[in-house]
């Protein structure tokens, strides 16, 4: 409904074409609202959780489960989620602030934009439901280990919100409900006001990629090389914003052209998981450091998937 109304105002309000700079406000004013709207509600929805379970008691809980289990659920939900890369992080902020071990958290924020139900149906439409099926274990294999990478590495002090935030935002005992959902809200309010700015930077640039850069470019590009072209369509992806269900008919229409579908699933894979946008507004909630770690084992992984994947079909 609310893209009707988005399409309503571009196209038919202020009459923009629906391409180029129509294209381009469409797509701002569409996922900035939504990722905007997001932030408030989820995290406000999990501060509201929060005021019942103490923090401290969760992050044992979850500790204490066997070598990788909460990595495999939290991996196993975020391919029940049909969420964007950008979409993905307000659930785990959400995480982050209820104490849930970083690694766990990571998973999901991997596996959501890789994963989801929609993208398992249109994919198996057009390549095949073996296929299909391969890249859902795929997709959450990667997140299960980049999250045990990453949980090993003690990553927890460059986890800004960790520092600065989740001791001052750990709830207390309420006598109220009113209580409980004004610090629910406040809390939503408070993670809407500092990532404010850097989604609309995200999305900004996302916007734009999405307006400007013909599909021509990346099918000629790509396929201009063969053994480099896997890590070539990674770091070609990172740049673009979108989710995988919007993404499978580009890559379909890709492979169409020649180019090997380990390299066309490698390339989507980045848009989906890896978005320049997701990079700016993650920035807002963890070191540089941490975040170009982050980026490099995700990437390091799409990169071996889609040589696993070329493989395959090559038999």
């Amino acid at each position: 409904m609310f893209k009707d109304f988005v399409n309503y105002f571009v196209f038919e309000i202020l009459g923009l074409p629906e391409e180029g700079i129509g294209l381009v406000i469409h797509f701002f004013l569409y996922d900035a609202i939504k990722i905007l709207f997001l932030i408030f509600l989820v995290v406000s929805f999990i501060a509201f959780f929060r005021t019942f379970v103490k923090s401290s008691s969760l992050k044992q809980h979850l500790s204490r489960l066997p070598f990788g289990v909460g990595n495999l659920f939290a991996s196993l939900f975020g391919a029940a989620t049909p969420f964007c890369s950008c979409s993905s992080i307000p659930l785990f902020i959400g995480f982050l602030k209820a104490q849930v071990p970083p690694g766990i958290a990571f998973s999901f924020l991997i596996t959501s934009p890789l994963v989801n139900e929609v993208a398992f149906v249109i994919m198996g439409n057009y390549f095949g439901w073996k296929l299909a099926l391969l890249y859902v274990i795929s997709g959450v294999l990667l997140g299960v280990i980049a999250g045990l990478i990453l949980g090993t590495l003690k990553i927890e002090r460059h986890i800004i919100l960790d520092a600065n935030e989740v001791k001052k935002s750990n709830p207390v005992n309420f006598k109220s409900l009113k209580k409980r959902v004004l610090f629910s809200f406040g809390e939503g309010y408070k993670t809407f006001r500092k990532i404010f700015p850097y989604v609309l930077g995200g999305v900004f640039i996302g916007a734009m990629v999405h307006g400007y850069v013909p599909q021509e470019f990346f099918t000629e590009t790509i396929g201009k090389y063969n053994v480099l072209s896997v890590p070539l369509a990674v770091i070609i992806g990172v740049p673009v914003y979108a989710g995988c269900s919007t993404v499978v008919p580009v890559i379909f229409s890709i492979t169409a052209h020649g180019i090997p579908l380990g390299t066309s699933l490698a390339f989507m894979m980045s848009i989906a998981g890896l978005s320049l946008p997701e990079a700016i507004i993650l920035k807002r909630v963890m070191s540089i450091k941490l975040l170009g770690l982050f980026f490099g084992i995700v990437a390091l992984g799409i990169v071996i998937i889609g040589y696993l994947f070329n493989a395959l079909t090559l038999f």
